[in-house]
């Protein structure tokens, strides 16, 4: 046996929290992400990118996911997404504590999800029970790249998204092992300008970068005057959410009911779920290009905040 593979075992077992010995392991495949793939900045694209889905989506439920691998094992957010975008009502308990209630929660959103999606055995195949609740993040990514196309076809996920694996089988006779390359999100076709223009816009002196603060600041109070409101610092006044909701309805000739986002926010909590269902109206309207996180924008980010301002202006500056 490689001597690698002890340490192979032994991560296996810290990932999942729990102490196993080869002996579970005999007559399975599993596949574990090579590590030096955890680092891959189109994987931590994807991740931010789902993670802000799932909190646009659940933003009326106040919920916040931080991590897909911590935050998802338990069937809780999962029983939510499907109940929102889904619309499907489970006879489960909102909130279970063992080891053992958690997997029968997760059974039957499971079961109830297959039958939404209508998906090929081949891709069932890819997360189970078992690897959700063992919080398996490649089990966890697949499932839920299924879900946003089915019930958000229109959402523009990172496309070749891919890690590397070591599929490992376990028998008797000892270990066999594959390395193999595995696709998370479609191999899309790369555009010929991927770049972000806020890259192109810092590197550019002082004085031009003010301009185009200006062009868009001036935008932004010409389409808020309606509602009495200006803006005189864009670094500071977007990074709770309010604002640039209230822009976003204003362009689109529509009204975000106050119930659905919080008006006076006085916590960074409040401020996300502001900041992401902004987002997400923006996502659903194919305007941004390159995934920003909540986060970002609630720092105060320049980059983050030009970027969300100027894919408005772009559209609408004419209007």
């Amino acid at each position: 046996m490689d001597p690698d593979y002890s340490e192979i075992f032994a991560q296996a077992s810290l990932e999942t929290n729990r102490s196993e010995d080869i002996e579970g392991f005999l007559g399975e495949k599993r596949k574990m992400i090579q590590p030096q793939s955890l680092n891959d900045p189109k994987l931590e694209e994807l991740k931010t990118f789902l993670i802000d889905w799932i909190n646009g989506s659940l933003h009326q439920e106040h919920i916040v996911v931080k991590s897909l691998e911590e935050d998802l094992f338990d069937g809780l957010i999962l029983h939510h997404l499907l109940a929102r975008l889904g619309d499907v009502k489970l006879d489960v308990e909102e909130i279970a504590l063992t080891a053992a209630a958690q997997k029968r929660k997760l059974r039957v959103v499971m079961d109830a999800l297959k039958e939404k999606l209508r998906l090929p055995d081949e891709a069932l195949q890819k997360w189970s029970v078992e690897q959700i609740h063992s919080r398996d993040l490649l089990a966890t990514l697949h499932l839920l790249v299924a879900m946003a196309k089915h019930f958000k076809p229109s959402l523009e996920l990172p496309a070749n998204v891919s890690v590397e694996v070591l599929l490992l089988e376990v028998s008797k006779n000892g270990i066999k092992s594959e390395k193999m390359i595995e696709y998370i999100t479609d191999q899309g076709v790369v555009a010929e300008d991927t770049g972000n223009p806020m890259d192109e816009l810092l590197k550019l002196g002082p004085q031009k970068v003010s301009a185009v603060k200006q062009a868009i600041l001036h935008f932004v109070n010409k389409n808020l005057s309606n509602l009495g409101l200006s803006v005189s610092n864009m670094d500071s006044q977007f990074s709770d959410g309010v604002i640039l909701i209230l822009l976003i309805g204003q362009l689109n000739g529509y009204f975000v009911h106050l119930n659905e986002f919080c008006f006076s926010p006085t916590t960074t909590a409040e401020m996300l779920q502001n900041v992401s269902l902004a987002l997400e109206l923006l996502k659903d309207q194919g305007l941004l290009q390159h995934p920003i996180a909540p986060e970002d924008i609630v720092s105060q980010d320049v980059k983050a905040t030009l970027s969300v301002l100027y894919a408005l202006f772009k559209k609408y500056k004419n209007k």
